[in-house]
């Protein structure tokens, strides 16, 4: 039947009830099944159970995308833990070194980039809904990531995690679940030059104003705009956790606009001596 046509014509309760429930199967449920008898499930797990706590005290660098990454010297994070984000990979050969770990959730940027990520050296954590497209890679991890569902900030990344509206706020549980106490953010610019509704999905028709290379969601590349208020809700539950924890998390992205977490000057942090 007619999407519509059954709009008109079932009582509004039954028509909500009816939705509701498909779009709880399509988005999560279906993927729950799916990874109930998964050995492939299994093996995550037990990879992801290596990381807990196994990094407690020390201190890693969460880099987004933005902009400000051209404003921010790159160099220095050579021997820090590392997470990258999404198509971070882009400014790898430029670095000469790769980031620690990779995260991405997003469903389009992993079905785009998927060959891309699965040539790259390092540990990847992927939602498990892009199993399609990773399940061969014996370095991808996958996470039960959802997008639906109360919001709300988990210390167990072998449980649900909620996404919170960007692929950040996934490393950012992901780092307190590996037990890191300080948590630095670089290149969340938090600012978009590209508007729309949040959330809609676009094709880029040119250069990407809003990353840090022209060619990172370029010219015939599908992409979600940003839901900036979401995430500052998903941002605030961060900080809340990290607070109780005794731990935190400080914003060192070069003019960036995030006022979430407190700011501090990246070229007043102490580096190990380069080599």
């Amino acid at each position: 039947m007619n999407k519509q046509i059954a709009k008109r014509i079932l009582p509004a309760p039954i028509w909500r009830f009816g939705s509701s429930t498909y779009w709880a199967w399509h988005n999560r449920g279906r993927h729950v099944l799916a990874r109930t008898f998964s050995p492939r499930w299994r093996q995550s797990l037990s990879e992801l159970e290596k990381y807990r706590h196994a990094y407690n005290g020390q201190r890693c660098f969460i880099i987004g995308n933005g902009p400000s990454l051209r404003q921010t010297d790159m160099s220095l994070l050579k021997n820090e833990y590392t997470f990258g984000l999404n198509r971070i990979y882009l400014l790898f050969p430029e670095l000469g070194f790769h980031t620690s770990f990779l995260v991405s959730v997003n469903d389009l940027v992993l079905g785009q980039s998927a060959e891309e990520m699965k040539a790259l050296s390092l540990p990847k954590f992927i939602t498990w809904r892009a199993r399609q497209w990773f399940a061969d890679d014996p370095q991808a991890i996958f996470l039960d990531t959802d997008y639906t569902g109360e919001e709300n900030f988990s210390a167990d990344a072998a449980r649900r995690i909620y996404e919170g509206f960007t692929v950040t706020y996934v490393a950012l549980q992901l780092a307190f679940f590996m037990g890191f106490q300080q948590v630095i953010l670089i290149g969340v610019d938090h600012n978009f030059t590209t508007q729309g509704k949040a959330n809609q999905a676009i094709v880029s028709q040119g250069d990407d104003p809003n990353h840090f290379a022209p060619n990172y969601f370029g010219k015939g590349y599908t992409w979600q705009l940003p839901d900036l208020e979401g995430s500052e809700r998903a941002y605030r539950l961060a900080h809340e956790a990290y607070t109780r924890a005794g731990r935190s998390v400080v914003d060192a992205t070069v003019g960036g606009k995030l006022t979430i977490f407190p700011k501090v000057d990246y070229t007043q942090l102490e580096f190990p001596a380069k080599a």
